[in-house]
């Protein structure tokens, strides 16, 4: 088991952890006190963009929190053809759901871009939760976050085309979807790894975006996206939806 003493970890490094825990769902609420004690089994691993993580099946030895970059979590069909999952992006936690699974990981998890992880060792986090049993409902809280993240996937993958997937995609990170305030999303990650978070690929996004574009619903400044108008763009989505039913 791989195990790191506070003590030996720089002040500094101490300190950033102690943010991104803090900012975790697991973990807020944790005094600062015990959030230092959570120190003693958490280990930061760096990751190249492209390196893997862990695969599907491997033991699980804990689970993971984004502390910079993205991960994507993926399952590889017998075709070669990669359908993801999700994508993990700062802040987030992901694979609790393997510390009680006697299989290992559910999927392949692989870093978009340069990336840094907090590692939350199994065997100390379970002696946690001995200890303050509530974090047990943080964890199914949790759980049933990714739950549904699958199921608006499902639904997205199975009833929606790719302008229909898009437009929902952006109107999940709008506040007030009945708003026709402009708001700022940032992508954080290339049309490529979009494009297969939407079940489709680079070049249909890319013709997707221009008609947005063309539309008057949002701006494109790199990898910044403004949606114009909230309200307008959920108006067309439900009247597209109508039209394809």
């Amino acid at each position: 088991m791989i195990r790191v003493m506070r003590g030996q970890l720089p002040s500094k490094q101490s300190a950033s952890i102690l943010k991104t825990l803090s900012r975790s769902s697991l973990f807020a609420g944790l005094s600062e006190g015990e959030l230092e004690h959570v120190l003693d089994f958490v280990v930061p691993k760096k990751i190249g963009k492209g390196e893997y993580l862990f695969h599907a099946d491997e033991p699980c030895l804990g689970f993971y929190i984004v502390q910079s970059g993205a991960i994507n979590l993926h399952r590889v069909h017998s075709g070669g053809r990669e359908q993801v999952i999700h994508m993990v992006r700062p802040g987030e936690s992901f694979a609790e759901c393997a510390l009680t699974m006697a299989n290992g990981y559910p999927a392949d998890a692989r870093a978009v871009v340069a990336t840094t992880v907090l590692f939350v060792q199994r065997a100390g986090f379970l002696e946690l939760l001995k200890t303050k049993p509530e974090m047990s409902l943080r964890m199914l809280t949790s759980m049933s976050a990714h739950l549904r993240e699958l199921v608006q996937q499902i639904e997205d993958l199975t009833l929606k085309d790719v302008e229909s997937r898009l437009a929902n995609w952006f109107l999940n990170r709008c506040p007030d979807i009945s708003s026709h305030q402009a708001v700022e999303i940032d992508i954080k990650v290339t049309k490529r790894v979009l494009a297969a978070e939407l079940g489709t690929v680079a070049e249909t996004l890319s013709r997707t975006l221009s008609k947005f574009r063309q539309e008057g619903w949002i701006e494109v400044n790199g990898r910044l996206v403004t949606v114009q108008d909230p309200a307008a763009l959920n108006t067309m989505l439900r009247r597209h939806l109508g039209e394809c039913s």
